[in-house]
């Protein structure tokens, strides 16, 4: 019976965003090659999410180890229903790899304003954020903040990729 236990506390589960191409496809290859984590693949197209769980079996995966799940990360909806399903199946979440793409966001200024954030456009942020803009704008404040924190050691990379990046690229 401690043998049921301990198997019970080493197992875990993961959901991947944006899982069925590229690096989020890679992730899952990874993650479900462990043995002992669960992975939960999610994208919008439910088609194109059981085409990669399929060439995840075929890279000899278990399927046990690979599970689908409808996900449009714009759709608060949607994101409850993934929610749902992980706490009423699983009891837990042990990873969570933000992948999913999106291309961007409308703010409405006067509901930012109403909100007591004041004006976007005198601060000096446009009124459409691309996700790219907004993950570049986080990523130097945060090199920023490494560089102050540990001076002479922060190294950083910067890498862009136009495009997809698919399995013949390369491996993580």
């Amino acid at each position: 019976m401690a043998q049921a236990s301990s198997d019970i506390s080493t197992k875990r589960y993961a959901v991947v965003t944006g899982s069925n191409q590229g690096i989020g496809f890679e992730i899952c290859r990874q993650l479900a090659s462990h043995g002992n984590i669960t992975v939960i693949l999610t994208a919008r197209d439910p088609t194109r999410v059981l085409e990669a769980v399929q060439k995840l079996k075929e890279f000899g995966l278990s399927e046990d180890l690979l599970v689908f799940h409808q996900l449009d990360v714009g759709n608060p909806d949607s994101i409850a229903s993934l929610a749902e399903f992980v706490k009423s199946k699983y009891g837990k979440l042990d990873i969570l790899v933000n992948n999913a793409g999106v291309s961007g966001i409308i703010l409405d200024p006067d509901a930012f304003r109403r909100a007591g954030v004041g004006s976007l456009e005198a601060k000096g942020w446009p009124t459409h954020l691309s996700a790219y803009k907004v993950s570049k704008v986080a990523l130097n404040a945060y090199t920023r903040v490494l560089a102050k924190r540990y001076p002479g050691e922060s190294s950083v990379s910067a890498t862009f990729l136009y495009g997809q990046l698919l399995m013949d690229n390369g491996f993580i």
